[in-house]
């Protein structure tokens, strides 16, 4: 195979292919104010993750503007490279975003003709490549990337028939990751769902109050106008749970109206809430060699589900002894409280957290997926007690005095069933997904240095996908 293969460098393709390189748009062709809520999607910096585009609160311009600056249009088998900070964030760009919008802060990669797409996604993505990059971007602080550098990226290039062999071979593992998360996603769908319906909507006392007769406060009026909407479509409860609803509501000056007999409480009684530190990173007997997972913040971002299977760094027992709250159990809630706050997870593993993390212990009554999605649907109130001069930040003792409602017994013990049904399903899907993850590293590096033939990498994957 050595033979096929031949160095250049980014910039001399895609010259050769007829590509180019290009910077998105100055800032003072594109303003803040130039931003609309309906329009064609802008990729920016943030929405680049795991070499795609994530469309979560994606940024929009008007036709106009995307007109007037047409040669930000993103075509397919573009690859978009964040510009500042995280200068190995970058996408490949798919059928699904062609005629989106290259924003301010990214690069734009053209391939052309020489080289294919997918396979130089890859390549990009090979760590001896993403070295490359951080090593040679500009600044200390904030590293920057520009158009000279990205050029200067060294490549070895096979045959077109090769690059689409290995682009084949690594994109069918990235299928299955995609599908997985796709199926995650889906489960947390159908947790929040049910969440909101018993425990925010109050859908079930709503029914009951509809068919007794009962009346409904007016603040609950939407609510109940989409219920009665759905008509035959309610799924009515079973009947050992639906007894514990009640069929009336009661107005709580600190929660408004609440099902009647629900107590009121708040967070800091009903879990136990932690939070962490962070050993000291010059003592190597707190790092070096560590097997303790230790999560911080930028591990949660990094999530593509609430189930947290692993983190970058890890601590020995001696680091682990230095935090206050040690290591918590598999199963701890956690929420980012900084920079920014709202990250959310359920450790499927034990861990320690830094002081940007707090974590709360499920018990008895409140398992982990209610607890999460207790936090999930309560955040603005816990944003809106969050203070600071230079960021945000939600203290344990903001944190704790949050109001909670507090179900019966029964209810909560039904949905906890139903919740842990759920994330074991998330939990395995998650470990399957991490175990596609570390194929695919891998494999990326031996099969694009020539080390490793199609042949044994198809076998692998077979075994690894029977």
């Amino acid at each position: 195979m050595e033979d096929e293969w031949q160095t250049t460098t980014l910039g001399k393709i895609v010259k050769d292919g007829s590509g180019f390189i290009q910077t998105g748009p100055f800032g003072s062709q594109l303003h803040a104010s130039d931003y609309v809520k309906d329009g064609i999607p802008v990729v920016m910096p943030v929405n680049l993750a795991d070499n795609r585009v994530n469309l979560t609160d994606i940024a929009r311009i008007t036709e106009e503007d995307a007109s007037r600056l047409s040669k930000h249009l993103v075509k397919k088998g573009d690859i978009l490279y964040s510009r500042r900070g995280d200068v190995t964030r970058k996408a490949l760009i798919t059928d699904s975003e062609v005629g989106m919008f290259c924003g301010t802060g990214c690069l734009l990669v053209r391939p052309g003709n020489k080289i294919d797409p997918r396979f130089l996604a890859y390549h990009l993505s090979s760590p001896k490549n993403q070295e490359w990059i951080i090593r040679h971007a500009i600044g200390a602080t904030m590293p920057n990337l520009n158009t000279g550098i990205l050029s200067d990226v060294p490549l070895r290039v096979p045959s077109r028939a090769l690059q689409r062999a290995i682009a084949h071979i690594l994109g069918s593992l990235d299928d299955k990751i995609k599908l997985n998360r796709q199926m995650n996603a889906t489960l947390e769908a159908m947790a929040q769902a049910l969440f909101k319906s018993w425990f925010v909507d109050f859908d079930p006392v709503i029914d009951k109050a509809l068919a007794a007769g009962n009346p409904i406060p007016e603040p609950l009026r939407k609510k109940v106008e989409a219920r009665q909407a759905l008509g035959d479509k309610r799924k009515p409860l079973p009947t050992e749970v639906a007894q514990y609803f009640p069929d009336r509501f009661i107005f709580s000056e600190e929660m408004g109206w609440v099902p009647e007999g629900w107590g009121e409480s708040v967070i800091g009684e009903e879990v136990e809430t932690v939070g962490g530190g962070t050993p000291s990173t010059k003592d190597a007997t707190f790092w070096e060699e560590g097997v303790h997972p230790f999560c911080t913040p930028k591990d949660m971002s990094a999530l593509n589900s609430i189930v947290l299977v692993d983190t970058i760094r890890h601590l020995t027992d001696a680091g682990v002894n230095k935090i206050s709250s040690g290591q918590l159990p598999k199963g701890v809630v956690l929420i980012s409280s900084r920079a920014p706050i709202g990250y959310l997870a359920i450790s499927d593993i034990p861990v320690s957290v830094n002081q940007g993390i707090i974590a709360m212990l499920p018990n008895q009554k409140y398992g982990s997926i209610y607890l999460l999605l207790w936090v999930h649907f309560n955040m603005e109130a816990i944003q809106g007690r969050a203070n600071g001069s230079t960021f945000l930040e939600i203290s344990k003792k903001n944190f704790r005095p949050i109001p909670f409602v507090v179900p019966p017994d029964e209810i909560t013990d039904f949905f906890n069933e139903q919740g842990k049904g759920i994330y074991n399903k998330m939990s395995f899907v998650s470990e399957q997904i991490q175990k596609l993850i570390t194929l695919r590293d891998t494999l990326l590096p031996k099969l694009l240095s020539g080390q490793l033939r199609i042949p044994d990498a198809e076998k692998l994957i077979k075994e690894a996908m029977p």
